[in-house]
């Protein structure tokens, strides 16, 4: 910028501020105290014009922005961590905002576009919901530490729980675990006493752990480490039979979304070997 237009630039900005920001001599010129005071808001206010910009460029790319997650409490310590974990490392601008909701009311939020992502148990029957599984994992014994079975010299089976204490899931708000444990029990023949139901995990292990009865979670679950409790697998059992899925709208536009999708998710389902190092069988 030439003299001239760069002094009318100055002239209008003083008239703007009403005060004077230079001062002009033939030999020099120099601030006064207000454009002291005034230079360092001036290259914030720059530096802001040239961020926004910036920001503006990233966010269709999907470096930047926000994807609400639902989730359920077992898929809480099962894949959230090591969904957290990558997206940190893949895409730290982008938020994840967190929704604790079981299957049922995540499909109808990603229905109304409440969520973005959800953690769902199957079968996901929604018009227009795309899913792929995200995690298979084994059912395997919670047993109070002192229970005859938690020190069987041997490995269990679905017989070893006949006629034996056990704790139940709802069969409204955790119907995916009550249908899978009552067509399993079923078909070995085993006739358990169910003398409780519940809905969440932790709550059956707390439970477990005062001695209630004996429960059949996610292997996963092993990761709480809860005091007083022994896990034991159990025999001849269909592999990998609890299952979840990530769902999401297919005709979705958020970027950060879909670059969740490709580069967090994994293109195979996870097991639980690969979220954890080891637990007690």
């Amino acid at each position: 910028m030439t003299q001239p237009p760069l002094s009318r630039q100055i002239q209008q900005l003083e008239s703007e501020l009403g005060v004077q920001l230079v001062d002009r001599t033939t030999r020099s010129v120099t601030l006064t105290p207000a454009g002291i005071a005034f230079l360092p808001d001036a290259r914030r206010i720059l530096q802001l014009a040239e961020g926004a910009a910036m920001t503006v460029k990233r966010v269709p790319a999907g470096d930047l922005g926000t994807v609400v997650v639902g989730f359920t409490a077992a898929s809480a310590h099962a894949v959230l961590p090591r969904l957290l974990e990558r997206a940190r490392d893949e895409l730290p601008d982008v938020k994840l905002d967190l929704r604790e909701m079981v299957s049922a009311v995540q499909l109808e939020a990603l229905m109304a576009g409440e969520i973005d992502l959800g953690m769902v148990r199957p079968p996901v029957k929604r018009p227009g919901i795309v899913s792929r599984p995200l995690l298979h994992e084994q059912l395997v014994a919670a047993l109070p530490s002192q229970h005859p079975l938690a020190n069987l010299p041997r490995q269990l089976t679905l017989n070893d729980l006949d006629g034996q204490d056990v704790i139940m899931y709802s069969p409204v708000q955790a119907r995916y675990f009550n249908d899978l444990l009552i067509s399993t029990f079923t078909i070995a023949g085993a006739t358990p006493r169910y003398v409780q139901y519940v809905t969440q995990v932790h709550t059956m292990l707390v439970l477990v752990r005062s001695g209630i009865g004996i429960a059949l979670v996610p292997a996963s679950a092993a990761t709480l480490h809860p005091v007083g409790v022994a896990f034991r697998s159990i025999g001849a059992f269909r592999e990998r039979p609890v299952e979840l899925d990530a769902a999401w709208r297919g005709d979705s536009t958020n970027p950060a979304l879909l670059r969740l999708l490709r580069d967090v998710l994994p293109q195979r389902e996870w097991t639980t070997d690969d979220l954890v190092d080891e637990f007690a069988h």
